[in-house]
């Protein structure tokens, strides 16, 4: 709980003075690639959480990174981070930075998991029935996820569409488990 509150603190300090240099679309950019690059990348997540590695060489190790793939803002806002031991929570801060980014342009987050990739007819539905909800512009995430099986499952605001095979095989699975059955003697 604390990590998140910090963490949507940095991410609305940026996030403002993003605004007031009219910097908000390159931030945005650098704070996608930042996120996305700690979130698929566990050794650099677990490199900033670790205590035994000094600040300077944290430092380094992220411009060599993401020197010339971000701005001169994302940049400082990153040693800063460092300087004032918060590096760990540099993935939540990306995230929750995307997360107002996405509220003051009124775009509706959806998670759409899948067992394999969909077509753009599918993708185009999807969107077109989570605007239909939401009276937004929607960004849609596409994940994989083998344990799906089938269908998908869709996220977005505080609903959830779960229409995969996996879930119908366990509510299948506890029906059996009751043993309705009645022995006619």
């Amino acid at each position: 709980m604390h990590d998140t509150r910090s963490a949507i603190r940095y991410a609305r300090s940026l996030f403002l003075l993003a605004l007031e240099r009219s910097e908000i679309e390159v931030v945005f950019a650098d704070m996608t690639l930042i996120g996305n690059t700690i979130r698929e990348n566990k050794e650099l997540d677990n490199l900033l959480k670790s205590p035994i590695i000094k600040a300077d060489r944290k430092i380094s190790i992220l411009n060599a990174i993401f020197k010339g793939k971000i701005g001169q803002l994302s940049n400082a806002f990153l040693e800063l981070l460092v300087k004032k031991r918060r590096e760990m929570h540099v993935g939540q801060i990306a995230r929750s930075f995307m997360q107002l980014y996405f509220e003051n342009n009124g775009i509706e987050e959806a998670q759409l998991i899948t067992a394999f990739p969909v077509d753009e007819e599918f993708r185009q539905t999807i969107i077109a029935l989570v605007a239909k909800q939401t009276h937004q512009k929607v960004e849609l995430q596409e994940t994989i996820d083998n344990t799906v099986i089938g269908g998908f499952v869709l996220r977005f605001g505080n609903k959830q569409i779960d229409a995969s095979i996996s879930t119908e095989m366990a509510e299948l699975r506890r029906e059996f488990e009751q043993n309705l059955y009645i022995k006619d003697y």
